[in-house]
C-alpha cells in the first residue's frame, strides 16, 4: 500500500502557495490598485518620522505606498519570492527606506513598541491563529500607534458567511477564514486594542483572473462555477453574482489602537 503523503501545516501551505504566484500578485489589479489604498494613506497620516510595519506585505503595494512619507517601512512576509518581487519594485522606484524580512507574524523579532503604524492588507484570512498574530502586532505597537487591518469581511448572516468561506477555500486551500468586522473587534479587544471600522467598500472579483491568479486547479474551478450557479436568490443578490461567475464581496478597513 502506498505511503500517504504527509499533510503540510497551514503556514507551509501559505508559503508554498504564494511563493509560486508572486508575479501574478504583483500585477493583480485587486492588489496593486483599490479604493482602500488612498484611505490607508489618509489614515496613516505619516509625517516622516514614523516606523511602519507592513505585515504580510506580498509584492509590496502598501510598503511602496507609505515609504515616501515614513522614516522606515519594515515589510514582512512568509514567502521569499514575494519579498524578492517587492525588493525589485522598491529598487525600480528608488525606495531605499524599506527593509525586508521573512518571518511568521505570530513570532516577530523586534522589541515591544517598535512601530508607530502597522498595516496588514489581504493577509489576515490566511492566519491559522488570528488571535496570536493580533496579540503579537499589539505588542509591537507604540502606545500611540495604530493597526490598520484591511481584508474581505464575512457577513454576520451565517448563510452568507458560509458561502463566502466555501468559495475562498475551494479556490485556495491556504485560506483559513474571512472573519466579520465584529469578530475582528473581539480579537483586537482580547489583544488589548480598541477597534473601530474606518472604511467599507464593495470589491468586484472578476472570476477568470481570480482563479488564474492563485492557479486554482481545473476541477476546483469547475466546482466553484457549480457553487456559484447553484446559489440561492439571497446569495446571488448579496454577492451580485454575474453570468460569467464574477461576483462582489465586502471589504473593510478596521483601525485598532492600544487601550
Amino acid at each position: 500500500m502506498a505511503t500517504p503523503t504527509p499533510s503540510r501545516s497551514t503556514t507551509h501551505l501559505v508559503h508554498d502557495t504564494f511563493s509560486a504566484v508572486a508575479e501574478q500578485y504583483a500585477v493583480s489589479m485587486v492588489h496593486a490598485q483599490g479604493e482602500d489604498l488612498p484611505v490607508i494613506q489618509r489614515l496613516a497620516a505619516l509625517t516622516g518620522t514614523e516606523q511602519v510595519l507592513d505585515a504580510g506585505c506580498g509584492p509590496g503595494p502598501v510598503s511602496q505606498l507609505l515609504a515616501p512619507a515614513a522614516a522606515r517601512v519594515t515589510a514582512v512576509d512568509l514567502s521569499e519570492p514575494m519579498l524578492e518581487r517587492a525588493r525589485r519594485t522598491a529598487a525600480e522606484r528608488s525606495l531605499t527606506n524599506i527593509e525586508f524580512h521573512r518571518g511568521n507574524l505570530a513570532d516577530l523579532p523586534w522589541p515591544d513598541a517598535s512601530f508607530d503604524l502597522i498595516v496588514s492588507r489581504y493577509a489576515a484570512h490566511h492566519w491559522p491563529d488570528p488571535q496570536a498574530v493580533v496579540t503579537e502586532l499589539a505588542r509591537l505597537l507604540s502606545p500611540s500607534g495604530r493597526l490598520l487591518l484591511v481584508d474581505v469581511m464575512a457577513a454576520p448572516d451565517p448563510l452568507l458567511d458560509t458561502f463566502l468561506n466555501a468559495l475562498e477555500i475551494l479556490r485556495d486551500p491556504s485560506h483559513v477564514r474571512d472573519h466579520s468586522q465584529a469578530q475582528w473587534r473581539a480579537i483586537c479587544q482580547e489583544a488589548g486594542l480598541v477597534a473601530v471600522p474606518e472604511f467599507s467598500w464593495n470589491l468586484r472579483l472578476e472570476f477568470d483572473p481570480w482563479v488564474a491568479r492563485i492557479q486554482t486547479p481545473k476541477p476546483r474551478v469547475a466546482a466553484l462555477r457549480e457553487l456559484l450557479d447553484g446559489a440561492s436568490a439571497e446569495v446571488r443578490q448579496a454577492f451580485r453574482i454575474e453570468d460569467d461567475h464574477s461576483f462582489t464581496v465586502p471589504g473593510a478597513i478596521v483601525s485598532a489602537r492600544p487601550v
